[in-house]
């Protein structure tokens, strides 16, 4: 702990401001000293990267108890209107701030290239640094949106100056979608800081730890503003969500992201695909789903073309749309950067898909613990299908009624609800009315009375459900690892031939061994080979979600997309690589300007390299710590 001016700042505190620091010296540097600044840059974020490693090690060795954080530092700063500077570290935040401080020395890096403002660039990526480090850290909401929306600015200009040819366009979108979705989330903060506010006897907070006692409780039966709470809740929900939605990007709010990469330039686009769209994954994890746990799973509440959904049901379904358009666009492409671009919706769709089934289980819980079985009733009674009428029913039950007939009445899907939920097989028994009852035993009559919490699936799914957000996080820090590569090698690519077209390249490999050599690597790390990175993260997704009742076709819909996924892989490879050698490129090799990876290249992609075989390969490295902290999320709700 240092003291500054009679304030205790702590070491994560030290870590969020320090690329700011280096930002505004960087900024008044002698117009002469370019090189002196890229050094500068490179420098203090390796300072940052290294002090983001001590922080991920102390985490790791801590064992927080639920509700609990690492490097907590409270600093009073706009008491007016309930805000202070309240940052903290867990295991999921310290995972995202060790992804940022290892990839921005390496964008910094290869930023170098830049000629044109080299004082800017270099100014902009350590501004950008601090605003991701800062969400990450975040626990108080006015400080997380101010940061959340720091990330915004730098890169909107990195696209807009720095950018190919249509960068105005580019730039103007993604600062146009984000900025709208933002205006939406700052509105629903700015509510339940009111709301919980009055009901601390405050006139605002914005402490996000208050938050999460008082607003899942919020009973929807009371008024706001004078609207339903039940109203307001679903409202702020919805703009969570876009805000968050937007920024993975899931179908279909996906639509500035090819635009924004393909326009980019090369580092900008590490950040952007190896951090930036992680800040919205991280933000279902830590606000959407703890604050909204009843409205994800509720029923009879969201109603499209007729049909009645639950909010997880929508977001299992964009996540199995984006795997799978994801892939099928990435396909489609001959831009080879557009096709690492679509490729990100398909990976950032499995985050998804595990965020969902983690919101399902958590919703659940979250409805036991506060004494509401109906509302778990209704869960399990919207899954109920004509196919399960046989399974689950006895003949004399049927009476030679249809299926269709019996689902209709409720009391009946009530039966197949339970006994579905039961271990019939094994002769496990519920309490039902203070009785011991076997599953084929439970009827009409006592069903209402069955105590939902000891039926033995919740707990297999909420171990599923801690399975599948392991995997969401996880895969968050392998995309970032792989995708960072990726956008690396093709723009290490662009930069010597100035073309993207898959259409004109062919037989690199013969002229380019190295570069071959490494993007396979790459590529298969993307790809999902099993031994590196990409497999762990999407198999503990689909092992974790596909047990959980209910998203059993979304996943099975979704290894289309993961087959296709080897498609579009391998049709990168073989246009750049393979095939017989560009004559033109042949030309070029020899007699202007090698096509080969550069040293400064290799050295920015040897880093990831190394990550992506060491948790490919061992991934206990990262997943206790992940593990630890999603564990704790469901004790903090069943008391565990």
């Amino acid at each position: 702990m240092l003291e500054i001016g009679g304030t205790e700042v702590n070491l994560l505190t030290i870590l969020v401001f320090l690329p700011l620091i280096g930002a505004s010296i960087i900024s008044i540097l002698p117009r002469r000293s370019a090189n002196l600044a890229r050094y500068m840059a490179l420098g203090f974020s390796l300072v940052v990267a290294v002090m983001a490693v001590v922080i991920f090690i102390e985490t790791w060795n801590k064992d927080l108890a639920p509700g609990e954080f690492a490097y907590e530092n409270q600093i009073e700063w706009f008491s007016l209107i309930g805000s202070s500077w309240h940052v903290g570290v867990d295991g999921i935040s310290a995972s995202m701030i060790l992804l940022t401080a290892l990839l921005t020395p390496l964008a910094v890096l290869i930023a170098f290239e830049h000629d044109e403002h080299p004082f800017a660039v270099m100014a902009l990526f350590l501004f950008m640094e601090t605003g991701m480090l800062g969400v990450f850290a975040a626990m108080d909401m006015l400080v997380f949106f101010l940061f959340y929306e720091l990330g915004l600015v730098p890169m909107y200009f990195i696209i807009y100056i720095w950018g190919g040819e249509n960068r105005d366009y580019a730039s103007r979108k993604f600062f146009i979608y984000t900025m709208a979705a933002s205006l939406g989330l700052l509105l629903a903060i700015q509510l339940i800081a009111f709301v919980v506010g009055d009901r601390t006897g405050q006139t605002l907070t914005f402490d996000m730890q208050t938050w999460m006692d008082v607003w899942p409780d919020l009973s929807t039966q009371s008024s706001v503003l004078g609207f339903s709470a039940q109203t307001v809740k679903w409202l702020a929900l919805l703009a969570f969500a876009v805000a968050f939605g937007l920024k993975i990007p899931i179908w279909p709010f996906h639509t500035w992201l090819p635009d924004a990469h393909t326009e980019a330039p090369t580092a900008g686009s590490m950040l952007l695909a190896g951090v930036l769209l992680k800040l919205g994954a991280y933000g279902f994890l830590r606000l959407a789903i703890p604050l909204f746990p009843l409205e994800w799973v509720q029923i009879r509440t969201l109603r499209i073309l007729g049909v009645e959904f639950q909010a997880v049901e929508v977001l299992a379904a964009f996540a199995m749309l984006s795997i799978v358009f994801g892939a099928f666009t990435a396909w489609a492409q001959d831009d080879f950067k557009r096709l690492i671009a679509y490729s990100s919706v398909n990976h950032m769709g499995f985050v998804a898909m595990g965020l969902a089934v983690f919101a399902a289980v958590y919703g659940v819980q979250f409805a036991l613990s506060q004494n509401q079985p109906d509302l778990v009733l209704d869960a399990l009674e919207h899954a109920v299908k004509e196919e399960d009428v046989a399974t689950y029913l006895l003949p004399e039950e049927i009476g030679g009624r249809s299926a269709e007939s019996l689902i209709e009445t409720s009391s009946t899907k009530s039966v197949i609800a339970y006994r579905k939920l039961m271990d019939i097989e094994d002769g496990v028994t519920v309490t039902c009315g203070g009785a011991e009852v076997q599953a084929s035993q439970i009827i009409t009559d006592n069903v209402r009375t069955c105590d939902v919490s000891s039926f033995p699936r919740l707990e297999k799914e909420r171990h599923h459900a801690t399975v599948a957000a392991n995997g969401a996080v996880l895969q968050m820090f392998n995309h970032g690892l792989s995708a960072a590569g990726m956008f690396l090698l093709v723009g290490a690519l662009y930069h010597k031939a100035h073309t993207r077209d898959l259409r004109r390249f062919g037989g690199l490999w013969h002229l380019v061994p190295v570069y071959g050599a490494v993007l396979v690597f790459m590529s298969m790390a993307s790809l999902g080979l099993p031994g590196l990175n990409g497999f762990v993260g999407e198999y503990l997704v689909v092992a974790g979600s596909f047990p959980v009742k209910g998203f059993e076709v979304y996943v099975l819909i979704s290894m289309v997309g993961l087959l296709i996924t080897g498609a579009y892989i391998l049709k990168g490879l073989q246009k750049v690589l393979h095939g017989p050698v560009n004559p033109e490129w042949q030309h070029y090799h020899e007699h202007h300007h090698s096509l080969e990876i550069s040293f400064r290249e290799l050295l920015a992609v040897a880093p990831l390299m190394i990550l992506i075989v060491i948790t490919g390969l061992y991934p206990n490295w990262i997943l206790p710590v992940i593990n630890d902290s999603v564990s704790a999320m469901f004790a903090a709700v069943i008391g565990g």
